[in-house]
Protein backbone atom coordinates (compact mmCIF):
# COMPACT_ATOMS: atom_id res chain seq x y z
CA UNK A 1 0.00 0.00 0.00
CA UNK A 2 1.11 3.15 -1.05
CA UNK A 3 1.79 5.96 1.81
CA UNK A 4 2.35 9.38 0.64
CA UNK A 5 3.33 12.36 2.97
CA UNK A 6 0.66 15.19 2.50
CA UNK A 7 0.49 19.04 3.81
CA UNK A 8 -2.57 21.02 5.43
CA UNK A 9 -1.18 23.89 3.09
CA UNK A 10 -2.24 22.23 -0.19
CA UNK A 11 -5.47 20.58 1.27
CA UNK A 12 -7.63 21.82 -1.59
CA UNK A 13 -5.82 19.84 -4.42
CA UNK A 14 -5.29 16.38 -4.56
CA UNK A 15 -1.21 16.13 -3.75
CA UNK A 16 1.37 13.19 -2.34
CA UNK A 17 5.41 12.78 -1.15
CA UNK A 18 5.53 9.32 -1.73
CA UNK A 19 7.98 7.02 0.24
CA UNK A 20 9.68 4.02 -0.70
CA UNK A 21 7.02 1.69 0.95
CA UNK A 22 5.20 0.04 -1.00
CA UNK A 23 5.97 -0.51 -4.80
CA UNK A 24 7.89 -4.03 -6.24
CA UNK A 25 11.19 -3.02 -6.65
CA UNK A 26 13.48 -4.94 -4.90
CA UNK A 27 17.46 -5.07 -3.48
CA UNK A 28 19.00 -1.83 -3.04
CA UNK A 29 15.76 -0.15 -4.54
CA UNK A 30 13.59 -1.96 -2.47
CA UNK A 31 9.67 -0.28 -2.53
CA UNK A 32 8.18 2.45 -4.77
CA UNK A 33 11.75 2.91 -7.06
CA UNK A 34 10.27 5.46 -9.89
CA UNK A 35 13.31 6.77 -11.02
CA UNK A 36 14.00 5.59 -14.70
CA UNK A 37 17.25 7.25 -14.55
CA UNK A 38 18.13 4.62 -11.83
CA UNK A 39 19.55 0.93 -12.64
CA UNK A 40 16.72 -0.79 -11.05
CA UNK A 41 14.42 -3.04 -13.73
CA UNK A 42 12.41 -0.44 -16.19
CA UNK A 43 9.61 -2.97 -15.80
CA UNK A 44 9.73 -2.70 -12.07
CA UNK A 45 10.13 1.33 -12.25
CA UNK A 46 7.23 1.01 -14.57
CA UNK A 47 4.65 -0.97 -12.58
CA UNK A 48 5.65 1.46 -9.66
CA UNK A 49 4.13 4.30 -11.32
CA UNK A 50 1.77 2.98 -12.58
CA UNK A 51 0.52 2.12 -8.99
CA UNK A 52 1.13 6.16 -8.53
CA UNK A 53 -0.89 7.24 -11.43
CA UNK A 54 -3.45 4.82 -9.88
CA UNK A 55 -3.33 6.55 -6.38
CA UNK A 56 -4.36 9.51 -7.98
CA UNK A 57 -7.27 7.75 -10.55
CA UNK A 58 -5.64 5.76 -12.78
CA UNK A 59 -7.09 5.88 -16.69
CA UNK A 60 -8.52 9.25 -15.51
CA UNK A 61 -5.06 11.19 -15.03
CA UNK A 62 -1.64 10.62 -16.70
CA UNK A 63 1.58 11.02 -14.71
CA UNK A 64 4.00 13.65 -16.33
CA UNK A 65 7.92 13.77 -15.35
CA UNK A 66 10.87 15.59 -16.57
CA UNK A 67 14.55 14.76 -17.12
CA UNK A 68 15.90 16.79 -14.21
CA UNK A 69 19.42 18.15 -15.07
CA UNK A 70 19.47 20.78 -11.61
CA UNK A 71 18.57 23.42 -14.01
CA UNK A 72 15.93 26.54 -12.92
CA UNK A 73 14.42 25.51 -16.59
CA UNK A 74 10.26 25.32 -16.42
CA UNK A 75 7.71 23.18 -18.25
CA UNK A 76 4.55 23.91 -18.96
CA UNK A 77 2.78 20.65 -19.15
CA UNK A 78 -0.33 20.55 -21.49
CA UNK A 79 -2.66 17.74 -22.79
CA UNK A 80 -0.30 15.71 -25.09
CA UNK A 81 2.54 16.99 -24.04
CA UNK A 82 6.00 14.96 -24.50
CA UNK A 83 7.25 12.91 -21.71
CA UNK A 84 10.61 13.72 -19.87
CA UNK A 85 11.95 16.78 -21.91
CA UNK A 86 15.19 18.18 -19.98
CA UNK A 87 13.58 20.56 -17.30
CA UNK A 88 13.22 21.12 -13.25
CA UNK A 89 10.49 22.32 -12.98
CA UNK A 90 6.82 21.92 -14.42
CA UNK A 91 3.73 23.56 -14.52
CA UNK A 92 -0.51 23.24 -15.90
CA UNK A 93 -3.84 24.20 -15.16
CA UNK A 94 -5.20 21.35 -17.09
CA UNK A 95 -6.62 19.06 -15.10
CA UNK A 96 -5.58 14.99 -15.01
CA UNK A 97 -2.64 15.88 -15.40
CA UNK A 98 -0.25 14.49 -12.62
CA UNK A 99 3.09 16.23 -11.89
CA UNK A 100 5.57 14.23 -10.64
CA UNK A 101 9.23 15.29 -9.37
CA UNK A 102 11.83 12.65 -8.76
CA UNK A 103 14.28 13.22 -5.37
CA UNK A 104 16.91 11.46 -3.35
CA UNK A 105 18.06 14.21 -1.45
CA UNK A 106 17.09 17.22 -3.32
CA UNK A 107 14.11 18.85 -2.54
CA UNK A 108 11.01 18.29 -4.34
CA UNK A 109 8.44 21.48 -3.92
CA UNK A 110 4.60 21.58 -4.61
CA UNK A 111 2.77 24.32 -5.70
CA UNK A 112 -0.65 25.32 -5.54
CA UNK A 113 -2.82 28.06 -6.05
CA UNK A 114 -6.24 26.40 -5.49
CA UNK A 115 -8.49 29.49 -6.66
CA UNK A 116 -6.85 29.77 -9.81
CA UNK A 117 -6.75 26.08 -10.07
CA UNK A 118 -3.27 26.25 -10.90
CA UNK A 119 -0.53 23.82 -9.57
CA UNK A 120 3.75 23.52 -10.27
CA UNK A 121 6.45 21.08 -9.21
CA UNK A 122 10.23 21.54 -8.76
CA UNK A 123 13.29 19.63 -8.21
CA UNK A 124 15.19 22.15 -6.05
CA UNK A 125 18.93 20.64 -5.15
CA UNK A 126 21.43 23.53 -4.14
CA UNK A 127 22.28 24.06 -7.39
CA UNK A 128 18.89 24.95 -9.01
CA UNK A 129 17.81 26.59 -5.55
CA UNK A 130 20.35 29.31 -6.50
CA UNK A 131 19.76 30.01 -10.12
CA UNK A 132 16.05 29.91 -9.56
CA UNK A 133 14.43 26.97 -10.35
CA UNK A 134 11.78 28.24 -7.92
CA UNK A 135 10.66 31.94 -8.58
CA UNK A 136 10.58 30.33 -12.11
CA UNK A 137 8.14 28.24 -11.44
CA UNK A 138 5.83 30.65 -9.59
CA UNK A 139 6.25 32.89 -12.85
CA UNK A 140 5.25 30.25 -15.16
CA UNK A 141 2.42 29.89 -12.88
CA UNK A 142 1.51 33.07 -13.32
CA UNK A 143 1.37 32.86 -17.33
CA UNK A 144 -1.43 30.40 -16.46
CA UNK A 145 -3.11 32.90 -14.78
CA UNK A 146 -2.05 32.06 -10.78
CA UNK A 147 -1.79 35.21 -8.58
CA UNK A 148 1.45 34.56 -6.49
CA UNK A 149 -0.59 35.77 -3.69
CA UNK A 150 -2.31 32.85 -3.43
CA UNK A 151 0.15 30.47 -3.89
CA UNK A 152 1.29 27.79 -1.52
CA UNK A 153 4.20 25.82 -1.39
CA UNK A 154 5.49 23.07 0.54
CA UNK A 155 9.00 21.45 0.54
CA UNK A 156 8.73 17.27 1.13
CA UNK A 157 11.48 15.12 2.17
CA UNK A 158 14.96 16.37 1.76
CA UNK A 159 18.24 16.06 3.31
CA UNK A 160 18.20 17.49 6.85
CA UNK A 161 21.54 20.04 7.86
CA UNK A 162 22.53 17.71 10.11
CA UNK A 163 23.22 15.32 7.33
CA UNK A 164 24.71 17.73 4.76
CA UNK A 165 28.26 17.86 5.20
CA UNK A 166 29.92 19.63 2.27
CA UNK A 167 33.20 21.46 1.74
CA UNK A 168 34.51 24.65 1.25
CA UNK A 169 33.92 25.05 -2.22
CA UNK A 170 30.17 24.14 -2.14
CA UNK A 171 30.04 27.29 0.26
CA UNK A 172 32.03 29.43 -2.09
CA UNK A 173 29.61 28.43 -5.12
CA UNK A 174 26.01 28.99 -2.72
CA UNK A 175 27.47 32.40 -1.27
CA UNK A 176 30.26 33.76 -3.81
CA UNK A 177 27.72 36.81 -4.71
CA UNK A 178 24.88 36.41 -2.03
CA UNK A 179 26.78 36.57 1.40
CA UNK A 180 23.14 35.97 3.43
CA UNK A 181 23.05 32.57 2.49
CA UNK A 182 25.91 31.98 5.01
CA UNK A 183 23.35 31.76 7.73
CA UNK A 184 22.55 28.13 6.26
CA UNK A 185 25.67 26.71 7.18
CA UNK A 186 27.39 25.83 10.45
CA UNK A 187 30.61 24.68 11.30
CA UNK A 188 31.44 21.00 10.88
CA UNK A 189 34.67 18.98 11.56
CA UNK A 190 37.78 20.28 9.90
CA UNK A 191 37.26 22.20 6.80
CA UNK A 192 33.54 20.80 6.75
CA UNK A 193 29.83 22.20 6.85
CA UNK A 194 26.80 21.27 7.18
CA UNK A 195 24.40 23.17 4.97
CA UNK A 196 20.60 23.87 5.70
CA UNK A 197 19.03 23.08 2.48
CA UNK A 198 15.56 23.22 3.21
CA UNK A 199 16.01 26.28 5.18
CA UNK A 200 17.76 27.84 2.51
CA UNK A 201 14.79 26.79 -0.28
CA UNK A 202 12.13 28.18 2.42
CA UNK A 203 13.99 31.53 2.67
CA UNK A 204 13.71 31.84 -1.74
CA UNK A 205 10.10 30.94 -1.60
CA UNK A 206 9.71 33.22 1.17
CA UNK A 207 10.99 36.16 -0.19
CA UNK A 208 8.90 36.05 -3.47
CA UNK A 209 5.90 36.70 -1.99
CA UNK A 210 3.56 34.04 -2.09
CA UNK A 211 1.21 33.10 0.58
CA UNK A 212 2.71 30.33 2.91
CA UNK A 213 5.49 27.71 2.32
CA UNK A 214 6.71 24.93 4.53
CA UNK A 215 8.95 22.29 4.83
CA UNK A 216 7.28 19.01 5.64
CA UNK A 217 10.10 18.10 8.50
CA UNK A 218 11.48 14.75 7.21
CA UNK A 219 15.13 14.64 6.36
CA UNK A 220 15.86 11.35 3.70
CA UNK A 221 19.02 10.36 4.95
CA UNK A 222 17.84 9.67 8.45
CA UNK A 223 14.90 6.93 7.72
CA UNK A 224 16.93 4.81 5.06
CA UNK A 225 13.58 2.25 5.85
CA UNK A 226 11.35 4.97 4.39
CA UNK A 227 13.04 7.10 2.04
CA UNK A 228 15.83 6.47 -0.33
CA UNK A 229 18.74 8.79 -0.22
CA UNK A 230 21.78 9.25 -2.80
CA UNK A 231 24.23 10.48 0.25
CA UNK A 232 23.30 7.86 2.33
CA UNK A 233 23.74 4.94 -0.57
CA UNK A 234 27.44 6.41 -1.62
CA UNK A 235 27.83 6.16 2.74
CA UNK A 236 26.83 2.11 2.32
CA UNK A 237 28.95 2.03 -0.70
CA UNK A 238 26.07 0.94 -2.76
CA UNK A 239 26.13 0.97 -6.60
CA UNK A 240 23.05 3.11 -7.17
CA UNK A 241 19.68 3.86 -5.22
CA UNK A 242 16.30 4.58 -5.71
CA UNK A 243 14.37 7.79 -6.35
CA UNK A 244 11.34 9.08 -4.37
CA UNK A 245 8.49 10.59 -6.91
CA UNK A 246 6.38 13.73 -5.16
CA UNK A 247 3.06 14.56 -7.26
CA UNK A 248 0.54 16.96 -7.30
CA UNK A 249 -2.70 17.16 -9.83
CA UNK A 250 -5.89 19.18 -10.16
Amino acid sequence: MLQPLKSDLLAGVKHGFFTRLGGCSRGIYKGLNCGRGSKDALSNVQTNRIAVTTYFGGSKVSLHSVHQIHSQDVMTVHAGSLDTPQADAMVTSTPGLVLGILTADCQPVLFCDAKAKVIGAAHAGSKGAKTGVLQNTITAMEALGADRSNICAVIGPSISQKAYEVGPDFLHDVCNDDTKALKFFVKGKGDRYQFDLPGYGLEILRATGIKQAEWIGQCTYSDPEKFYSYRHSVHKKELDYGRLISCIVI
